[in-house]
């Protein structure tokens, strides 16, 4: 019996990861960016000096990609990953983006 619980707990912690991850990868309706993400991101390619916050954004934006940047772990995919994600950003920018940047 004590085993059957157990097994029970497991598989409902199972289902409830699998439904968060999900989630997670759902289409997303609205936009990706903030406007916050928009504006220090719009800094960053002006090729202006980068400030922590900005770095910050940049990094958010990225990780909202896909981009995991694990320090535990060597990642094989290291500079496709990170490619793949930067290009996601860089569409997110231009599309999410359109209004806040200069006409």
């Amino acid at each position: 019996m004590e085993n059957l619980t157990r097994n029970c707990s497991t598989l409902a912690a199972l289902a409830f990861l699998l439904t968060g991850y999900a989630a997670a990868r759902a289409p997303h309706s609205g936009p990706h960016l903030s406007p916050t993400e928009c504006r220090d991101l719009a800094e960053i390619k002006s090729n202006a000096p980068r400030t922590k916050s900005q770095q910050r954004s940049e990094l958010s934006a990225l990780r909202k990609a896909g981009y995991n940047p694990s320090p535990w772990h060597d990642d094989p995919h290291y500079p496709a990953n990170l490619h793949a994600a930067q290009r996601q950003v860089d569409h997110w920018f231009e599309t999410d983006c359109k209004q806040l940047q200069p006409q």
